[in-house]
């Protein structure tokens, strides 16, 4: 798997059937057209604490990436911010037939990629409360909760997971 910077202009089309197909409910963009999407992520990519990239297999896109940080850009103020938080979210692309074991690779190849950084310590995450799919995935690669949070869009899950339980949990899953 790969990931690159997205490019929200060039990849309107892609960005707007994934983030508004139904089983994305949990983006909050099922309404969106496609220019409204391509805005939302133009200002993302631009944002100084903000960032996207579109993640790849076999030079086919099918995931979309949001790094942030924590402190400045969705959780400000809502939780007790450290250094080296970074806050994260992900998306695979509605797919036709599903791939055994997909999920859990992209959400491992994420969480490697944002501890590539050694300045990241921690992995922030708030999905929705009742996203009990993705709340199994992040207990995969690590994260463990903190509890309900609430937002002005929704009630989270607030959930940690620190390099250490991370290189845990993915050597545990290989053991």
């Amino acid at each position: 798997m790969s990931l690159h910077p997205l490019d929200p202009a060039r990849e309107s089309a892609l960005l707007h059937a994934w983030v508004t197909d139904p089983k994305a409910a949990y983006w909050m963009m099922g309404g969106l057209s496609a220019a409204e999407v391509v805005e939302t992520y133009e200002a993302i990519v631009r944002h100084p604490h903000h960032d996207a990239f579109l993640g790849a297999l076999d030079d086919e896109s099918c995931f979309l990436v949001e790094r942030y940080d924590p402190a400045r850009v969705e959780l400000a103020g809502l939780y007790d911010a450290r250094p080296g938080d970074v806050g994260m979210h992900f998306l695979c692309a509605p797919a036709g037939t599903p791939r055994h074991g997909f999920t859990r690779a992209v959400i491992t190849t994420v969480m490697a990629f944002l501890f590539d950084d050694p300045s990241a310590r921690r992995v922030v995450v708030e999905p929705d409360i009742r996203n009990t799919a993705v709340h199994a995935l992040n207990a995969f690669v690590g994260f463990v909760p903190e509890g309900p949070l609430a937002k002005p869009e929704k009630t989270a899950l607030l959930s940690f997971c620190t390099r250490e339980q991370f290189t845990a949990a993915v050597e545990g899953a290989h053991a």
